[in-house]
């Protein structure tokens, strides 16, 4: 039933920040999938007593890939397989499972916040025993191994009904079919004051949240209608679907329209929210009203006493470089650690691992904590009511009362999308080489103190990483430029702007940030480099 099959390298398989993304059809292609994975359990090595979770964000190929998956492992000799009910886990959810069940790892199937269908994208990415994304250390080994694969093991028999709950044998190895919500919502109720949460629903308090065609969807129907009591209905776009429906599951002001629409219009709920893909990503609203991910880290920083888990004191908490600097003056205030990393998750789970932090997050709409080692969407929709409960406050409130405690950092992200790769990587070299030069000079009412690439060494491996060019200027404003990499084709130039004001925290932030984006485009040469005199996206 086992068969070695003769197989060729592809030279495109080397992950990013989050694992391999590519487009749908080019992983369709043969042996595309079969030479990553086998890639993978090559590098791990000795597979007779190791067991491994496998599950997905339920988008395109996710089903053919998981089957694939299945009789690969098998025929190198994984012990056993935790397989969520119908293929279907979140990633967030994904890590419960590893680190609850003390598993030698995953491989979780999603492209996260990127669109799905046959001409969408497609993700696979291999988590280790913490439950978080390996270190470039074994990625990089990983990718070595798939430039030079020349056959896999699978094994022949038939795909497997992952419907049912329950265990079996297939090839030798042993299967468990789970039910993918079950540990996460146990997680969550000894986290948060649910009695509270469903207080606060029972007297008329009302909420909205966009699971995007997405993973989600069952989690939030458990959690915010059956367990807190939300009315029925509150939960909209449950139903994960291969091409989420046509919708870009993008927690955001630009693709989550629908969501953003409702929260603006005179029939708002109290509160909306939306996830991603697959669940580890978070967009907060009150009526009328959104929270930036960078207040929100900052905010949940600031209220963390409020909930149970967390309320006898936190370790500290990191940002990424491109997040604003909000979250560093809550940090002060309440004398904790303060970090800050590259982009990528990775980064934070040495900082986790060492008791040094316990919030973290990106300004990319990923919010955490050191309960497990991935974002998590939920868990930060969860805190956000329970804050609301403990105080009676609306989102509105709650965030411009932090305002005039910390002041606010006025932050725009400008995406200019399917870039060329070459010329992206030309113009972020040459900028970097125009960095030193721009120290003291004045544009406009901006004058230059500091510009040069973010360079990080990890406090516990002592590692150095360079992501991304920052410009610092008097005021204490910045831009920050930083190449993507959760793309499936071409490049993504993203130029993050943050402006800071102590006392004026009610302005419009586009016109706050417009000449900081003018600066922006006229030191890098975005328009006469790639063509583009506006960002495609802008959030």
């Amino acid at each position: 039933m086992i068969i070695t099959v003769p197989t060729t390298p592809y030279t495109d398989q080397k992950m990013g920040t989050a694992g391999l993304r590519r487009k749908s059809k080019v992983v369709m292609q043969k042996n595309y999938v079969e030479n990553f994975v086998q890639s993978i359990f090559n590098v791990i090595g000795d597979l007779s007593n190791k067991t491994f979770l496998v599950g997905g964000d339920g988008r395109f190929y996710n089903n053919i890939a998981i089957q694939k998956i299945i009789k690969i492992a098998a025929a190198n000799g994984v012990k056993k397989l935790l397989i969520g009910q119908k293929g279907l886990i979140s990633t967030p959810a994904g890590s419960v499972v590893i680190r609850k069940n003390k598993l030698n790892g995953g491989l979780i199937l999603s492209a996260s916040h990127n669109p799905g269908g046959e001409n969408g994208d497609f993700g696979l990415k291999y988590s280790n025993e913490t439950g978080g994304q390996v270190p470039s250390s074994v990625s990089d080994a990983i990718y070595q191994q798939t430039t030079k694969i020349s056959e896999y093991k699978i094994c022949d028999d038939s795909d497997i009904d992952l419907s049912k709950l329950g265990s079996f044998e297939y090839c030798g190895m042993q299967i468990e079919v789970i039910d993918s919500v079950k540990d996460y919502v146990e997680m969550m109720q000894n986290i948060f004051d649910f009695n509270a949460i469903k207080k606060m629903f029972a007297n008329g308090f009302t909420m909205r949240f966009d699971a995007m065609n997405a993973v989600t969807g069952p989690y939030a129907i458990e959690i915010f209608e059956n367990i807190l009591g939300a009315p029925k209905g509150s939960v909209v776009n449950f139903i994960p679907k291969e091409d989420f429906g046509g919708l870009h599951p993008d927690p955001n002001l630009v693709y989550a329209k629908e969501l953003v629409d409702f929260m603006f219009s005179d029939k708002a709920a109290d509160f909306g929210a939306a996830n991603d893909g697959d669940g580890d990503r978070n967009m907060i609203l009150g009526k009328s009203f959104f929270v930036t991910p960078n207040d929100s880290l900052a905010i949940i920083t600031d209220n963390y006493k409020l909930i149970p888990h967390y309320k006898n004191g936190i370790y500290g908490v990191a940002k990424s470089a491109a997040t604003s600097t909000a979250v560093a003056r809550v940090a002060k205030e309440h004398n904790i650690g303060y970090y800050e990393v590259p982009t990528g998750w990775k980064y934070f789970v040495n900082l986790m691992d060492s008791n040094r932090i316990t919030f973290c997050g990106e300004e990319s709409f990923g919010t955490g904590s050191s309960h497990i080692r991935e974002k998590d969407g939920i868990w930060a929709v969860l805190f956000w009511l329970n804050i609301l409960a403990a105080t009676g406050k609306t989102v509105e409130e709650t965030t411009v009362e932090h305002w005039k405690k910390y002041g606010r950092s006025y932050y725009i992200r400008f995406d200019f999308e399917g870039v060329d790769t070459a010329t992206a990587d030309t113009l972020m070299a040459d900028l970097e080489t125009k960095l030193p030069n721009l120290i003291n000079q004045t544009f406009g009412d901006f004058t230059v103190k500091e510009a040069a690439p973010f360079v990080y060494k990890d406090p516990v491996d002592e590692s150095i990483t360079k992501n991304g060019l920052i410009i610092y200027f008097t005021d204490g404003s910045r831009i920050v430029y930083r190449l993507s990499g959760t793309g499936s084709s071409g490049a993504t130039i993203r130029v993050y702007l943050e402006r800071f004001s102590a006392e004026d925290i009610s302005q419009n932030p586009l016109d706050m940030v417009s000449p900081l984006a003018e600066i922006a485009l006229e030191v890098a040469e975005i328009p006469s480099r790639t063509g583009k005199v506006k960002a495609d996206v802008i959030t």
